[in-house]
């Protein structure tokens, strides 16, 4: 089997000031971990902010502008059509993504991401903020990095993990929580047209295997991939075996 030729070797996501002209507007790129972001050389949704600047907690946040931001970025990179791969609740992304931008996305790899619709999310959003701003970033990645990476991950990873999310915004975090990790993408999943896979584990603390089941077969050209363990940041848990799945499936679906 050939080995599929992708578009740009490392993972980003570009978020625009939108001064002026967007497509001249001053831009900074937000890296994703050293998991599947330099195992998988294509275009991947990820939500982690790593940046010196934070973004403001009023900063409207919405699936719509990431989408376009995407484009933008796409557009001045002068590549038509692209292999979309989203982590986690870069997932959600990008599954908004490859419904609302068809023409743009040649297949979708989803790693570990949430159901379409996150039940109590929204709800739990004012304790959320509450929790932010009493303890920091830090704190609650601590409280849910146990289930996060799952209970095989060393300990030294498991510290590498909440001190790197750690670093996170404050006012980044607050916006971004009460809006796009609380976002509804259930119309956008039956309109997913190109070929799809996504990846879980069995036992996932996001949902069950039958729940995302019912999810991915609502996706008319769709696969999934089950792995042993009980972590839901499966593209840190498991980098080489999410690789090794995507790059297998861009192989056989990306022509």
């Amino acid at each position: 089997m050939t080995k599929p030729e992708l578009n740009i070797g490392r993972l980003y996501l570009l978020r625009s000031t939108r001064v002026g002209n967007p497509k001249a507007a001053k831009r900074r790129l937000w890296t994703p971990s050293n998991t599947v972001a330099s195992m998988v050389p294509a275009s991947s949704a990820s939500h982690r902010a790593v940046s010196s600047t934070a973004m403001p907690r009023e900063y409207p946040w919405t699936l719509d502008r990431l989408v376009e931001d995407f484009c933008l970025l796409m557009d001045h990179l002068g590549i038509d059509r692209f292999h979309l791969v989203g982590a986690k609740i870069g997932g959600t992304v990008a599954r908004a993504f490859a419904a609302r931008r068809p023409e743009r996305v040649k297949t979708l790899v989803v790693v570990g991401t949430p159901p379409p619709l996150r039940p109590g999310a929204a709800e739990g959003v004012p304790k959320l903020i509450e929790m932010f701003e009493a303890h920091g970033v830090e704190q609650w990645a601590r409280q849910n990095m146990g289930n996060r990476l799952g209970s095989a991950f060393p300990r030294e990873g498991f510290e590498w993990w909440c001190k790197f999310m750690g670093r996170t915004a404050l006012s980044t975090q607050l916006g971004f929580m009460g809006t796009i990790a609380c976002a509804d993408i259930r119309p956008d999943v039956p309109k997913i047209a190109c070929p799809t896979l996504v990846v879980t584990t069995e036992q996932s603390g996001l949902a069950t295997v039958a729940d995302t089941r019912a999810w991915q077969q609502q996706i008319p050209d769709s696969e999934l991939v089950v792995l042993p363990g009980n972590s839901y940041h499966v593209a840190a848990t498991h980098a080489a075996e999410s690789a090794k799945a995507a790059l297998d499936f861009i192989g056989r679906r990306g022509n």
